[in-house]
């Protein structure tokens, strides 16, 4: 069985290759009705679109959305949306001296381990290239949740975090990091480059909230609103950790401490004075904002060599030439907010499903 597609009611199934003609995704159970043409999806594309900066993979990809099914007239027709991004600036050349070679760190064992046979061009489906599809697919999914803001950012680079006194979201936009403190966003400037330019890699660390998400959203056990926010977000290339509210925190603080205390509020709703469970309790959203911090590792693709091994078993030392993220978790902003928005559209038809 073949695990590519995600989602219970609003589902969406990813297809393509790093370094194929084109990739994209097919989004079913979207509402009849929505506006929606091309010009919805590429803001978000454009986001996380390459080559934006010297801090990026300087692959240079327009990656340019054509809807080719379920929209007729400006509106969705209830059908499957088939959405295509066409790969034009592939270099497969750049990857043959890991034909044979895993890189470490990569899927590339992985994946010969479990098919016998792996497209060592940019990784094929490994590549943090897929996540095209899921921005436009996320794009699709916004248009069901217009109650829903979503935002995300980049809370940490290395071991270089922002400090929370000086957030200012309109700064988000205003530097390649997605950073929303531009003191950070200058540091960041000088330790991303010294890793780009010694021909390695760094990590980060993304949080993702999402405001006027309403109370009831998600079920019990089997369809927890933050179980399915994991999956989704594990399910990114590259991260290798996710913390819905306090997340790991939470364990080292007393029940008093953890609890998100509550007073009446003024139009009979609970006035909520912490958050530390993320605005989900027993799976269900509470109505506060819906927060997780997503941890993305350093790109296994660098030009440092590597100790290794071939398909042959012997020992080899791996350097990846072509063009790479020297932090990954940059371009992941756009796909987090995705991911999120995908998962709320689904839980939100969910919910009206059974409580109507």
């Amino acid at each position: 069985m073949s695990m590519n597609t995600f989602g219970r009611v609003f589902r969406f199934t990813t297809w393509g290759e790093s370094h194929g003609p084109a990739l994209g995704a097919v989004v079913d159970g979207c509402p009849p009705g929505l506006l929606l043409d091309e010009s919805v999806i590429q803001p978000f594309l454009d986001a996380r679109r390459p080559g934006t900066s010297k801090f990026t993979t300087q692959r240079n990809e327009p990656d340019q959305v054509r809807i080719l099914s379920g929209v007729f007239e400006g509106k969705t027709t209830g059908t499957p949306i088939s959405l295509m991004i066409e790969n034009t600036d592939q270099r497969s050349k750049d990857y043959g001296e890991i034909a044979k070679a895993y890189r470490p760190g990569h899927a590339d064992y992985a994946y010969d381990a479990k098919y016998g046979h792996r497209d060592y061009r940019g990784g094929g489906r490994s590549s943090a290239r897929e996540t095209a599809a899921r921005v436009a697919a996320g794009a699709v999914a916004r248009l069901v949740i217009p109650e829903v803001r979503v935002r995300a950012w980049v809370e940490q680079i290395g071991d270089a975090a922002i400090d929370y006194a000086r957030f200012d979201e309109a700064e988000i936009a205003n530097n390649p990091f997605f950073c929303p403190d531009a003191v950070a966003a200058k540091e960041w400037e000088r330790i991303v480059d010294e890793a780009r330019k010694a021909g390695s890699s760094i990590g980060a660390v993304v949080t993702c909230e999402a405001t006027g998400v309403p109370a009831g959203w998600g079920a019990p056990i089997y369809a927890k609103l933050d179980a399915d926010l994991a999956s989704a977000m594990m399910g990114i290339n590259a991260v290798k950790g996710v913390e819905i509210g306090d997340g790991f925190a939470a364990a080292t603080n007393n029940g008093e401490g953890n609890a998100d205390p509550m007073r009446p509020g003024a139009d009979g709703k609970p006035q909520f004075l912490a958050n530390h469970a993320g605005g989900i309790a027993g799976g269900i959203s509470t109505g506060q904002p819906v927060r997780c911090r997503v941890a993305f590792k350093p790109t296994s693709s660098i030009l440092t060599p590597v100790e290794s091994i071939n398909s042959a078993g012997e020992a080899t030392d791996v350097r990846t030439k072509g063009r790479h993220d020297p932090c990954v978790g940059i371009r992941g902003v756009p796909v987090v907010e995705a991911m999120m928005a995908l998962v709320l559209a689904d839980h939100k038809m969910l919910h009206r499903a059974q409580v109507g």
